[in-house]
Order: C-alpha cells, then sequence, then structure tokens
C-alpha cells in the first residue's frame, strides 16, 4: 500500500529544514517544510520577496516553464524553479498540506532525487489529520501529443498506475520502460532514489543560457560519449527511466489530487507532462472528485490518527 493512495489529508508533525544548492542557478538554498492545517494545500512561500507577493501556490495552471524543470510563477512574477522532485516526494508520502518556505527562486536540488526530501518527511513525521482527502478519479481518456511525446490518462478502478517509456540515442540509456502500480509497490521502494541526468556535451550551451549552473557529479548522472562518469556508477539498472517517472508523478501532483487513473506515456518530460494535466482538468467530463476509503489506511497511519484522536479527546476532557 503507497501512503500516496492513503484516504486521509496528511501534513507534517513539525517542520524540518535544508540547505542545498540550487542545480539551474548555482546558488545556495535555505527550505524550510511547515505543517499546514487541513486543505491548505501545497504552497511555497519565497522569503525574499515582499509578503503579499511571496506566496505560490503549487498548481499546474501556474507552470510558465519547463525547460529541464517545472517553473511555477504567481501574478506577481516571483517564481518556484524545480519543484518536482519535492512535489514527488509529498505525493509519495501523502502529505496533502505544507507550507514551503524557501530564500531564493530554486528548490536546491540536493542529490538529484526525492530520497533526501523523503528522508526529511520522515524525520518530521507523517501526521494524519482527521479529514477526508478528495481523489481525482479520471472517467474519460485524454490524450496528448508534443514534438514527439505522447501522453494518455485513462479510466482506472482503484489506484494509479504509470506506463513510461523513453527512448534515447546513447549507448548507457538506449530504449526502457517501467510500469509503476502504486497500489503494490510504493513510491519510496520504487522510484524515489532515481537521480537526474544530463550530457556533458550539453552542459556548456546550458550553463550559457542560466541552467545547470550548480550541477555536478553530486547532484545528477553525467554521461560522456564514453558512458557514464559517475564513479559509484548507478542506483538501479534503469534508473533513467525511473527518474522520468519520478519527474512525472511530480508534475501530475500540481493537479492538487491524489490521481485515481492508468497513465501510458511515451518520452515523458515536464512539457507533456503539464500539458497532460491541463487537457484533463480543462473539461469537467473528463473526472469526476469522489472521496477516498477510510478502510485503505495503512495500519501505521491508521494507529497515528487512533493516537491524535485520544490526544484530543485527552485534552478536552
Amino acid at each position: 500500500m503507497s501512503y500516496a493512495n492513503a484516504p486521509l489529508q496528511a501534513t507534517l508533525s513539525h517542520a524540518v529544514t535544508c540547505q542545498g544548492v540550487a542545480l539551474h542557478s548555482g546558488e545556495q538554498v535555505n527550505m524550510v517544510l511547515h505543517p499546514a492545517p487541513v486543505d491548505h494545500g501545497i504552497i511555497f512561500v519565497r522569503t525574499d520577496c515582499p509578503m503579499e507577493q511571496a506566496q505560490v501556490p503549487a498548481q499546474y495552471d501556474l507552470v510558465t516553464e519547463t525547460t529541464l524543470c517545472t517553473v511555477l510563477r504567481n501574478e506577481h512574477g516571483v517564481q518556484v524553479m524545480t519543484v518536482e522532485h519535492v512535489m514527488a516526494a509529498l505525493w509519495g508520502m501523502g502529505i496533502t498540506n505544507c507550507l514551503i518556505e524557501l530564500d531564493g527562486p530554486e528548490i536546491p536540488i540536493m542529490d538529484g532525487s526525492s530520497e533526501p526530501f523523503i528522508f526529511l518527511i520522515e524525520c518530521a513525521g507523517v501526521k494524519v489529520q482527521d479529514s477526508p482527502r478528495a481523489i481525482l478519479e479520471v472517467v474519460r481518456e485524454v490524450t496528448v501529443e508534443d514534438r514527439g511525446c505522447i501522453a494518455t490518462i485513462a479510466p482506472r478502478s482503484k489506484g494509479f498506475r504509470l506506463d513510461a517509456t523513453i527512448d534515447f540515442p546513447h549507448q548507457a540509456i538506449g530504449t526502457q520502460h517501467g510500469c509503476y502500480d502504486f497500489n503494490l509497490t510504493s513510491f519510496k521502494q520504487s522510484l524515489c532514489r532515481a537521480r537526474t541526468f544530463g550530457f556533458l556535451k550539453d552542459v556548456k550551451a546550458l550553463q550559457a543560457n542560466g541552467l545547470a549552473r550548480g550541477g555536478s557529479l553530486h547532484n545528477a548522472i553525467v554521461l560522456d560519449d564514453n558512458g557514464i562518469m559517475n564513479p559509484e556508477g548507478l542506483r538501479y539498472q534503469d534508473e533513467f527511466i525511473r527518474h522520468k517517472a519520478l519527474d512525472a508523478v511530480g508534475d501530475y501532483y500540481l493537479c492538487g489530487y491524489a490521481l485515481q487513473a492508468d497513465v501510458k506515456t511515451t518520452r515523458p518530460g515536464h512539457r507533456v507532462n503539464n500539458l497532460l494535466m491541463r487537457a484533463l482538468m480543462a473539461d469537467a467530463r473528463n473526472y469526476r472528485l469522489t472521496v477516498a476509503d477510510r478502510d485503505m489506511l495503512p495500519a501505521e497511519m491508521l494507529a497515528g490518527l487512533a493516537q491524535a484522536e485520544f490526544s484530543r479527546a485527552a485534552a478536552h476532557a
């Protein structure tokens, strides 16, 4: 059972802080994940901006750029870059309500995967909130195509499954396929350790355009003409497709709900991921909002909820 399918809303038990380099700007960033109340959602707050302009909600319709990362921008022009890895971790741990403060325009890249964010959430603790979680159940198939990338989202009777295929003209990658049924596995088990990747031949051009200035062998898989440059090698034999799947679930979570759906995607990327969410949400006939079944809650989360209920009762005794 995946936390991503949990039927109740959840937040953090307490705040947790991290610091790291931003992948594209190369600047140091401080980030704090805070607990948030029921129905708050995921909201980023830029502490280096005026308070009245600082909030950037995690919403698919605020995505304004998808070149090598997903960028959110609010109505004041305040942006948050590279949100996909932390969004994937929040989704994977079932966190529906969180306020994320950062003192710069980009989420720290950490090691290039979602594992450090999973660790932070586990350190903070998951607090189950006694309020049902809305599930977005897809009821009509939707397909988008863009620049050779294809993504289809279709109805599914229970939970979420992602089927993804990539094809890169590099001997270390080639064609890779992965199918991840989150009724049977968890994000932490199957995807969270997969790192972002890039090609040495592209670095100078990217940096000239203000991208990848914080990239290194410590936070990305780097490939040259001969293969993988990282001395430790890969974390998974098929780490490349797993990272593309990680990116996808992070981008999809910008819809604001847990998805009950089957997704099949070929050559996934941030642009087609966002286009799929926009196409899905553009017509209310494509989906319906339901309330998750409380009986699906994992035993450890039920125990946490029972303790929270006991604590509330004791406080009012």
